[in-house]
């Protein structure tokens, strides 16, 4: 069947047979929405920095010996170590905690109240692999048992807010995360331009056009069609490459900040998102990972310029966004004989938002002197990281069905956010 062949009848046949072919493959599906609706929280951004980042790097604890004890090459110089180039020293937050250099486009917003780390944070997984660690985490769950589904996507199923457009949730690249799997529709999508029909405007046309003869009645089927097309054309009007940040927000020239520009674009065109998820690769630092400089300095570069951008561009509309970093596990100890650090098991993560708990560092810090670790020498989990996403989706999304989010896990609530 071909698109100019297609009509409303074929249409509804076809959903009622359960018969897909009808549905343009470029255009997301509608879900018909029962008549209870839920309020709209915050837009929920996660970035998952895939590979296992180290935590113990990213915000070091300088206050404790027993860090640069074990990590005699790779340990950022402490804020007052005067032989040090001061570009090159950690930045203290709080006298005991501070950030890698790299990251010190985040002051600001650390100053603002709009930055905090649950440091020491992780999930109960000890397999130390990435494939298992990362598929329990998107899917919410501490071992295999439990739904197939990822924690995003039933968040979206247990939270109906009759929101129809084809961007309520997005995964930026080329793959969907296995968070966003599940019932409710997630669009996978490199670029706005190339969602819609990959740019070709001609056909763009002809087919909005098609479809909106089939949504002329006022009937729901005719609004849900009518939203998403509304929302097809908002999408049609944005243009990345001509977007300005506002706030003296200069997002890198990478994948990443690209993908937040577009996300930002999407936010302020009301469009209808209500989670992105983003990945960023390459944390595995086994070998060579550098200390104030090197590979992981450069990865935490393009992370801190790509979130301070974000916010500065952002700044107004903070009190409704949250912005989630994480990871699948943190990294050992101590360093290796590559230079480089293995796997480990507690790691942290990152908040951002106009209603978190900034200016801080989160959770209980069970420190790295030896009788402190777990297992072969690893930060210990303190907070699991349930607890963090649980309180986002409660009290910032809106959603009390915590229950199906995270089935069998009942989270501490530690006023993350408010």
């Amino acid at each position: 069947m071909t698109v100019s062949h297609l009509t409303r009848r074929d249409f509804l046949a076809g959903m009622a047979t359960g018969v897909t072919a009808v549905w343009p493959a470029w255009m997301p599906r509608l879900a018909f929405a029962p008549p209870q609706t839920n309020a709209r929280g915050d837009v929920l951004l996660v970035l998952f920095l895939r590979g296992a980042a180290d935590a113990l790097n990213m915000v070091a604890p300088h206050g404790e010996e027993a860090y640069y004890r074990a990590r005699p090459t790779l340990a950022i110089a402490r804020p007052d170590h005067s032989s040090v180039n001061s570009r090159e020293r950690v930045i203290d937050l709080d006298g005991f905690f501070g950030l890698h250099p790299a990251l010190r486009p985040l002051l600001n917003a650390w100053q603002t109240g709009h930055l905090a780390i649950v440091h020491a944070c992780g999930a109960p997984d000890e397999s130390r692999s990435h494939f298992k660690a990362m598929a329990l985490m998107e899917r919410g769950v501490a071992d295999e048992r439990g739904p197939a589904s990822g924690w995003i996507n039933r968040h979206l199923a247990s939270h109906n807010t009759g929101n129809n457009s084809p961007i309520r949730a997005i995964g930026l690249g080329e793959t969907l995360p296995r968070s966003l799997y599940g019932a409710v529709p997630a669009t996978a999508m490199h670029s706005i331009v190339a969602f819609h029909l990959s740019g070709d405007a001609q056909r763009a046309r002809q087919m909005t056009a098609v479809l909106r003869d089939l949504y002329w009645q006022k009937d729901e089927l005719g609004v849900m069609g009518r939203e998403t097309l509304a929302a097809i054309n908002t999408l049609e009007k944005l243009d990345p490459a001509r977007y300005l940040p506002q706030g003296g927000g200069l997002y890198p020239e990478s994948d990443f900040g690209y993908s937040l520009r577009q996300i930002a674009m999407l936010i302020k065109a009301d469009a209808g998102l209500e989670v992105a998820a983003v990945d960023l690769g390459g944390w595995d630092t086994h070998f060579g990972q550098g200390g104030s400089n090197g590979l992981m300095a450069g990865l935490l570069a393009d992370l801190g310029q790509g979130l301070a951008a974000f916010h500065a561009d952002l700044l107004d509309y903070m009190g409704h966004i949250s912005v989630v970093v994480m990871s699948e596990f943190g990294r050992r100890v101590f360093e290796n004989a590559s230079l480089g650090t293995d796997h480990g098991h507690g790691g942290m993560m990152m908040l951002l938002g106009g209603h978190v708990a900034g200016g801080q560092v989160l959770g209980d810090w069970p420190g790295l002197e030896g009788g402190s670790l777990f297992g072969p020498g690893d930060l210990m989990v303190t907070t699991d990281y349930r607890d963090v996403l649980a309180e986002v989706i409660q009290i910032r999304l809106g959603n009390t069905a915590v229950d199906q989010v995270f089935p069998h896990y009942q989270p501490t609530h530690h006023g993350f956010v408010s």
